[in-house]
C-alpha cells in the first residue's frame, strides 16, 4: 500500500449561508469548516503534518491573500506547520487536493488537512462577475460580455448545437435533477427555494435571460463556503482504522486521478478540437486519466459522479467526455433516466454547483467530501446506494484546466 493515499473524512459549512450578513468574513468560513472537520473524524491538529488551500479570488472579494497563515489562528497546534495556497480558478480546490496527495506520495508527511474557501457574497452581482472574469485572459475574452462566465459557457452551448444539436429541454432536465437533488442535502444553498416549473422554463419573467441563451436556471450559485478533507498514508490511514475500531480496507482511498490544462484562451481550445470526438479533448483526457489509473475500463465501473454544473451545459458537456454516452450524445443518458438518483450512473446526488452552491475554491474539496460520504454510506438522503466507487470532475476558467478523481473502497 506505499504510496496510497486515503481520505478520512472531513466537512463542510452550510452553503446557504451569508457570512456577510453575519458580520463575519472568510476566516469565520475558514475556522469553522477546520472545526468542524476535527469535530467529525476525531483527528486532533497536533496530528497534522501539512495544509494546503484552495482558493481563487481571496484578494479580490475580501482583499485577503497568505491564506496558509490563518491556520496557526484556528488552532495554535497548527502554527508552524507548511501551508501552501493553490490557484486554478473554479478547480483551485482540487489542486490542493492534488498538492497533498503528491506530497504523501512521496512521504514527505503522513497526514494533511486540504481546505477549499471562498467568500463570494459581499459584493454586488456585477462586481462578482468581473471578479471571477480573471479566470478568463483578461483584456483579450468577452469584452462585450455584461456576466463573462454565462457568456462563455452560452458559447460552449452554441459549439454543442452547431456540431451535434442541442435541444434546451435537456438542459432544464439536469437544472430541475440537480435543484431536485438538492432538497435532499441538509447543507444545499437552495434546500429551501421554490422551484417549479416557472423557474424552469422559456419565460423571460420567471426564468430571465441571462446570457446567449442561458437562463437563470442554468446557473450556478453564487456562495459563500469552504470544504475540508483529511488526506492520510497507509500507515496514517490504519492508526485511525485501529482508532476507529475498523478494518483498513473500509476507509476510501484516491484510486486514481487526472490533471490536464489547456491553453488559455477559449477560441484557441475550439480551434484546436474541431476534428475531434470532444469538443475539449483535455477534459475527455483528465477523466480518462484517472480511471485508467483506477484501473476502471470506463466510468460505469463507478457508481456515481460529481460533476462541475458551473452552468447546465458544462454538466451536458462532462456527461459525454465521461463516456456516460457517445460524443454529442448526452441527451440519452438524461432521457433515459441514467443521471438520475436511482439511475444507472446518477449525476450530482448532492445538487451540485446549481443546486447545492459553487464556493468557488471550495468545490474541488467539496467533491472529494461528496465522494467519501456516498461510498462510506454517510450521504443521508441523497445516497447512492451499495456505492463503492464515485468520480468527480473539477474545471477551472472555460474548461481551461480539468481534473478528475476516482474514489473509492
Amino acid at each position: 500500500m506505499a504510496g496510497e493515499v486515503f481520505i478520512l473524512g472531513g466537512a463542510q459549512t452550510d452553503f446557504a449561508r451569508n457570512i456577510d450578513r453575519e458580520g463575519g468574513g472568510i476566516f469565520d468560513l475558514f475556522r469553522d469548516v477546520c472545526e468542524e472537520a476535527f469535530a467529525a473524524t476525531g483527528i486532533e491538529p497536533k496530528e497534522v503534518e501539512t495544509a494546503h488551500v484552495g482558493n481563487f479570488v481571496g484578494e479580490l472579494f475580501a482583499g485577503q491573500g497568505q491564506l496558509g497563515g490563518f491556520f496557526g489562528h484556528v488552532h495554535p497546534d497548527l502554527a508552524g506547520i507548511p501551508a501552501s495556497r493553490h490557484e486554478a480558478a473554479c478547480a483551485s480546490g482540487s489542486i490542493a487536493a492534488l498538492a497533498a496527495a503528491a506530497e504523501i506520495e512521496a512521504g514527505r508527511y503522513g497526514l494533511a488537512l486540504v481546505l477549499g474557501v471562498e467568500l463570494m457574497r459581499n459584493v454586488p452581482g456585477q462586481q462578482a462577475a468581473e471578479y471571477l472574469g480573471a479566470a478568463a485572459w483578461a483584456g483579450r475574452e468577452a469584452q462585450g460580455a455584461r456576466y463573462l462566465w454565462p457568456h462563455m459557457f452560452a458559447r460552449v452551448a452554441e459549439e454543442y448545437e452547431e456540431r451535434y444539436g442541442l435541444d434546451r429541454a435537456h438542459l432544464r432536465a439536469i437544472s430541475a435533477n440537480n435543484f431536485a437533488n438538492a432538497k435532499r442535502n441538509p447543507l444545499s444553498q437552495t434546500r429551501g427555494w421554490t422551484i417549479g416549473e416557472e423557474q424552469l422554463g422559456e419565460d423571460d419573467a420567471h426564468n430571465p435571460l441571462i446570457e446567449g441563451s442561458l437562463r437563470k436556471s442554468d446557473c450556478g450559485q453564487v456562495t459563500d463556503g469552504a470544504a475540508a478533507i483529511f488526506l492520510a498514508s497507509a500507515e496514517v490511514a490504519e492508526s485511525v482504522a485501529q482508532r476507529r475500531g475498523v478494518p483498513l480496507e473500509s476507509i476510501p482511498r484516491i484510486k486514481g486521478w487526472g490533471h490536464r490544462t489547456a491553453p488559455l484562451l477559449y477560441d484557441t481550445k475550439i480551434a484546436s478540437s474541431k476534428d475531434q470526438p470532444f469538443v475539449f479533448p483535455n477534459v475527455n483526457q483528465a477523466m480518462m486519466d484517472a480511471l485508467r489509473r483506477a484501473e476502471m475500463a470506463d466510468i460505469y465501473g463507478c457508481d456515481g459522479v460529481e460533476v462541475h454544473d458551473c452552468f447546465s451545459i458544462t454538466e451536458y458537456m462532462a456527461i459525454d467526455h465521461f463516456g456516460i454516452t457517445k460524443a454529442g450524445e448526452s441527451w440519452r443518458a438524461i432521457e433515459d433516466g441514467t443521471i438520475a438518483l436511482a439511475g444507472k450512473l446518477p449525476v450530482n446526488p448532492s445538487g451540485g454547483l446549481i443546486g447545492l452552491g459553487h464556493p468557488v475554491g471550495a468545490t474541488g474539496v467539496r467533491m472529494l467530501l461528496d465522494s467519501w460520504r456516498q461510498v462510506t454510506g454517510n450521504a443521508g438522503d441523497y445516497q447512492v446506494e451499495g456505492a463503492r466507487n464515485f468520480a468527480t470532475f473539477n474545471v477551472g476558467g472555460s474548461a481551461t484546466t480539468a481534473v478528475s478523481f476516482v474514489v473509492g473502497v
